[in-house]
């Protein structure tokens, strides 16, 4: 048996309940298939989650969003279950909710349930897994509406400037490339492609099952092992190193008739376990996280700029974005871009003092734990870190972690982020990307 992450062991089925939020028990089935639980003793209901070590990041251009496709090819019948409707209804119609999401490196179905029927809920997720029709008519209807998901992000300016953004902070590069894929990418996938997605990617080793709430580990290792035995043998196929360094076009403006520019600037940070993840949360949250934060009192409450302006950070395994939002008048524009970049440059140059740094880990920790409230929120949480980093982050040493944060390493790392003009993406009405650049620039 491989080596338990730290704070995991194996326990019998009549094992005492637990309730903190990072408490687990781990078992890794024949084939390295992995099983870990949180038992939420209070809770009426039970999440279960089966993540796949693929994502956008792991596919070939030409056939961009095949993992994000298949997603959706897996709602649509089983042998077992041959419609979409007769796998939504056999979790709906006992009381649940389904759905599944990817990203950049992973996938991940789910779905909630009752407690008392979480044995309906790995059944069904087993059943969509691996016995899978990818019928060709179904595939071909499924297209098409791919293909509009990819439409209403183009045609919502503010999560299309997103998109753009992820463009100018990566480059070329699978990392860079949006995770549905393109209209024409998705036009060129097929029956086969998907099958073969299906077959190189969701194996033994490659697969976490997350199960949170009113559930017992011993009974669900008995039927995580029962239902899940026809997975593929073997582990994940690794994905192309990211490229560090912001690519020659940094600025992209993309002009629109609108009431607003969107406006998403970045630069690169650090991956999941980088040291300085504590710090840039903390520096993340002072910045723009909250009313309380630097960017909402000084373009928003002060000068009146922006309704909405935020910063957050996105993190893969070896490399992450940190990006600051705003929505803004073209009339305003460049006054708000100049005082978020203000606002960059001040985290450089002055330490944040100390009771403004004290209300902002007061804040961060607050946040974390509070977004782990639901058995929902415990189990992607354990299934994300163990498929991903490997091993669970206690939440106490998470903690302690940002409990530990200086000025002095907030301003550390900003100066390291903000040493360089950032990434900056627009939609709507524009100054000139060579004016904007100009205040990234000065």
């Amino acid at each position: 048996m491989p080596d338990l992450p730290r704070g995991s062991r194996p326990v019998a089925a009549n094992a005492p309940a637990r309730a903190a939020p990072d408490a687990h028990d781990l078992t890794v089935l024949d084939g390295g298939r992995r099983v870990i639980t949180a038992s939420v003793p209070t809770a009426q209901s039970a999440s279960v989650s089966f993540f796949v070590g693929v994502g956008s990041r792991s596919e070939r251009p030409e056939v961009g969003g095949v993992s994000h496709y298949l997603e959706h090819m897996l709602f649509k019948g089983t042998e077992q279950r041959p419609t979409a409707p007769a796998i939504s209804e056999a979790i709906e119609g006992a009381g649940g909710s389904l759905n599944a999401f990817t990203t950049s490196e992973l996938t991940c179905y789910w779905n909630r349930l009752p407690f008392e029927r979480w044995q309906r809920g790995i059944e069904v997720l087993a059943d969509m897994i691996q016995s899978s029709l990818l019928d060709r008519e179904e595939v071909e209807r499924e297209r098409t509406v791919v293909q509009q998901e990819i439409r209403r992000t183009h045609d919502n300016p503010q999560a299309w400037a997103g998109e753009l953004l992820q463009r100018v902070t990566f480059g070329d590069q699978p990392v860079g490339r949006p995770v549905a894929g393109t209209l024409e990418s998705v036009a060129a996938i097929d029956r086969s492609e998907l099958a073969s997605h299906l077959g190189s990617h969701y194996t033994e080793g490659n697969a976490v099952l997350a199960v949170a709430g009113r559930v017992d580990h011993g009974a669900v290792v008995e039927e995580a092992a029962r239902h899940f035995s026809a997975l593929a043998p073997g582990a994940g196929v690794p994905a192309e190193q990211a490229r560090r360094g912001l690519p020659e076009e940094r600025v992209l403006v993309e002009e629109r008739d609108l009431e607003q520019a969107n406006l998403a600037l970045a630069v690169q940070c650090g991956g999941r376990r980088d040291p300085d993840r504590y710090p840039l949360e903390v520096l993340v949250t002072l910045l723009g996280r909250g009313m309380s934060s630097r960017l909402f009192k000084e373009v928003r409450e002060r000068r009146g700029l922006a309704y909405s302006v935020a910063a957050r950070v996105g993190r893969l395994r070896d490399i992450g974005a940190l990006a600051v939002t705003a929505g803004v008048t073209r009339e305003h524009q460049e006054e708000a871009l100049g005082v978020i970049m203000g606002e960059l440059r001040r985290l450089v140059s002055e330490p944040v003092g100390e009771e403004e740094l004290a209300r902002t880990i007061d804040y961060a920790v607050g946040g974390f734990r509070l977004a782990l409230e639901t058995p929902m929120a415990i189990g992607q949480r354990l299934g994300n870190q163990l498929l991903l980093d490997g091993e669970i982050e206690r939440v106490d040493d998470a903690v302690a972690a940002l409990r530990a944060v200086s000025a002095r390493d907030v301003q550390r790392v900003a100066e390291g982020l903000f040493a360089g003009p950032p990434a900056l993406a627009v939609v709507g009405p524009s100054a000139p990307a060579d004016r904007l650049d100009a205040i990234l620039s000065s």
